[in-house]
């Protein structure tokens, strides 16, 4: 399900899907404010949740999709600002975009860190990354029938030591969808409810885990010999014997 487009798409359209699409806009919308002019891209399946920074037309907000996924279309109602493309081979110049939104992407990815490095790379050096992801000790990783219930689930500490290993620094973590992941109407109904009580109790019993994070950019610079603690020996030459 998780890796059809289509299948995604239906899920969304769905009451359920209706739900989990209000209740992480309104957390992504307090992590990231909207910033006019910004330039964002969605990557992995954000398109639920683009528009909420796509508020003007000189607004630079556009879509990638795997290729595996299959094209989509979106916005629906305006020219096609969405493109596939293979994970670790984005087509996007160098230092573009001040913000990358990942969802349902990194748990569905062959290669994980070498999306981190293409999204490191268009990403400007002030720019963020948001990254959303099924939590591993959430009920929503184990709900097939959501898209939360297919692929590579993390903790919020795997999707940090992750997030290392591609040279960006975490910045925040937070949690949403703490809503059982049931397509009861009485439970899509106290939704907001749900979110409020999760919030107190903790992110660790959240659907999904959310990661900001920065570039490393001291990472990023060797380290020199001398101070890497390696003491420069001389190099040893062999003449050649005369006689």
């Amino acid at each position: 399900m998780a890796e059809d487009v289509v299948a995604l798409a239906r899920f969304y359209a769905s009451p359920h899907g209706r739900v989990v699409i209000a209740t992480l806009r309104a957390r992504l919308r307090v992590l990231w404010p909207v910033r006019p002019g910004a330039r964002t891209l969605g990557l992995g399946y954000a398109l639920p949740f683009l528009r909420i920074w796509r508020t003007e037309e000189r607004d630079c907000t556009v879509a990638c999709l795997p290729a595996q996924f299959g094209a989509a279309r979106w916005p629906r109602r305006r020219p096609s600002l969405a493109c596939l493309a293979n994970e670790d081979r984005l087509p996007f110049p160098d230092l573009l975009f001040d913000r990358v939104l990942v969802v349902h992407g990194l748990e569905h990815a062959g290669h994980a860190r070498r999306m981190l490095r293409e999204v490191w790379r268009v990403l400007k050096d002030d720019g963020r990354l948001m990254v959303v992801v099924p939590n591993r000790t959430g009920w929503w990783a184990y709900a097939e029938a959501t898209p939360f219930g297919h692929g590579r689930p993390f903790s919020a500490r795997q999707l940090s030591t992750l997030l290392a290993s591609a040279m960006f620094r975490e910045v925040r973590r937070d949690g949403a969808l703490f809503v059982p992941p049931f397509p009861w109407r009485t439970l899509l109904r106290g939704a907001a409810a749900w979110e409020r009580v999760g919030r107190r109790i903790g992110p660790r019993f959240a659907g999904v885990a959310i990661i900001e994070a920065e570039k490393d950019l001291f990472g990023a610079i060797p380290v020199p010999v001398a101070e890497a603690g390696s003491v420069r020996r001389p190099r040893s030459v062999v003449a050649a014997d005369p006689g």
